[in-house]
């Protein structure tokens, strides 16, 4: 899909949306695509660990157990009859030990694709494979491996954890090759990928929908600026090249096709190069809906939740188009005083959370101006 429409497949299976659904995760991301689904008429069913799980305000109903409690597991998947997770470090183990209480239990995405993109050195990994350009990486699982891929990649390089981080969270970065060692004890001596330092002029992102017949549709390329490794601001259109553009989407497409992936996916890139060189470089995989999508809830004629919640029911894929010039913000915990000013904006769209505690550095809303 290159113009917004999505690709159809005759014949595809279409559920009744009188199915429930449910979302693995209780966060903001559970949140919104329980509040998707509900305006097609679509029940949702929440599980998350924490009592106090802002997606259990919204949702039919809701379970509060760990991801691997056997008997809350096995009650949920008598209830449910798809199920999705809003976030990747969601145990693969639950998604296992659902498909076995329930043969018949849709999960979307799948296990293995959750596995994949769980694990920086298997992401980065298979999308070299299928001849994507990635920053230069090795594994690393001892001082003395970091040492030989320092060496290796050189420095600038950046050291991250395998597994379970996000926001910058689990990263360090080596400057000079005597940095080695401070690096590993700042992320806790765990296995990690070390990954050379791209130079880029821009961080864009791409979000692909794709269902189980494989149709697909993807959205406009947007560009991300960070702060503190944390999204602090979506624009749209992008300023990069139009060929880049296609790039960037032609690659998502590539690797939803090549996960048999379901629902919806963001693929984070790097824009390098000028002119006729200008090219993206992948960076991470998340695969759900993502803070870079935000905006597609009223800059696009079908949000990202909705695409997803469409996605992984076996529903039509909606268009893509967008309806304007873009900015999403993030807001921060920091950033809550602004909120008043921004109830009285003439076009902005506010998205609180819910959340009761405005700490630093946490998500607390989104607010979205489209032009």
């Amino acid at each position: 899909m290159i113009d917004g429409q999505p690709q159809r497949r005759k014949g595809a299976p279409v559920l009744r949306p009188s199915l429930t659904l449910g979302i693995l995760g209780g966060g903001q991301l559970g949140r919104m695509m329980a509040m998707a689904a509900a305006t097609l008429g679509i029940r949702t069913h929440v599980y998350a660990p924490e009592a106090e799980s802002i997606a259990f305000e919204v949702c039919a109903e809701h379970t509060c157990a760990p991801y691997l409690d056997k008997a809350a597991l096995k009650a949920f998947a008598e209830r449910v009859q798809v199920v999705t997770f809003e976030f990747e470090n969601v145990p693969t183990a639950t998604l296992e030990r659902l498909q076995h209480y329930a043969p018949h239990l849709r999960i979307h995405p799948s296990a293995s694709a959750l596995s994949i993109t769980q694990d920086r050195i298997n992401e980065k990994t298979f999308m070299a494979g299928l001849g994507l350009e990635t920053a230069p990486f090795r594994a690393v699982d001892s001082l003395e491996t970091l040492e030989e891929a320092v060496r290796a990649i050189g420095a600038p390089s950046i050291l991250k954890t395998r597994r379970m981080g996000y926001d910058g969270k689990g990263q360090a970065r080596i400057m000079t090759p005597h940095g080695a060692a401070e690096a590993y004890e700042a992320i806790g001596r765990q296995s990690a990928i070390l990954e050379g330092f791209v130079s880029f002029s821009r961080e864009v992102s791409v979000l692909c929908a794709r269902r189980a017949d494989g149709a697909v549709a993807t959205y406009d390329v947007c560009e991300n600026e960070h702060r503190n490794h944390i999204l602090s601001r979506t624009t749209l259109p992008s300023s990069i090249l139009p060929a880049t553009a296609r790039q960037a989407r032609e690659a998502a497409i590539a690797i939803a096709g090549a996960l048999d992936y379901v629902g919806i996916l963001a693929v984070e890139m790097f824009v390098v190069g000028e002119g006729a060189g200008e090219h993206v470089v992948m960076n991470e995989i998340a695969p759900r809906v993502h803070n870079s999508g935000h905006w597609t809830i009223e800059g696009a004629e079908t949000s990202q939740f909705e695409q997803h919640v469409r996605a992984v029911m076996g529903l039509p894929l909606g268009s893509t188009v967008r309806r304007g010039a873009i900015e999403m913000d993030n807001l921060l915990g920091e950033d809550m005083r602004r909120v008043p000013d921004l109830l009285e904006t003439p076009g902005a769209h506010l998205h609180l959370y819910g959340k009761k505690l405005a700490l630093k550095g946490r998500k607390m809303g989104h607010v979205t101006i489209v032009r």
